[in-house]
């Protein structure tokens, strides 16, 4: 079973069409009511981009900007088999290598960054 496992760990950012519109540095949802998708996804790639060229860590990135309350653990969230995540954010996990970085994908949870850890 640790053979079909992967680890992960992700940036969220939030926005109208998530299926929660709050998160532990916008509980009440106003600024993530008020985010287009397209907001949200200008931001993660602009995220991105300071983690690929080496401005920042991805885990300090994650710990900042993250909707998600794996925030606190620099955006980790552990091991997790096929079925436990939501089918775009596991797809898009295990079709990445370890160390690898993916480009934005969409969840109802909003849209994500994710970097395979193991």
């Amino acid at each position: 079973m640790a053979a079909e496992q992967v680890r992960a760990s992700h940036i969220l950012i939030k926005h109208e069409g998530s299926r929660r519109k709050a998160s532990w540095k916008d509980p009440e949802g106003r600024v993530i009511s008020a985010t287009t998708r397209d907001a949200a996804v200008r931001q993660l790639l602009a995220l991105r981009e300071d983690i690929v060229s080496g401005k920042a860590r991805f885990q300090d990135v994650a710990a900042r900007y993250s909707d998600c309350s794996s925030a606190k653990r620099g955006g980790d969230l552990g091991r997790f088999g096929r079925g436990q995540m939501q089918k775009p954010f596991e797809e898009a996990t295990y079709a990445l290598k370890v160390g690898e970085l993916s480009d934005v994908v969409d969840t109802d949870s909003g849209v994500h960054i994710i970097l395979r850890t193991g």
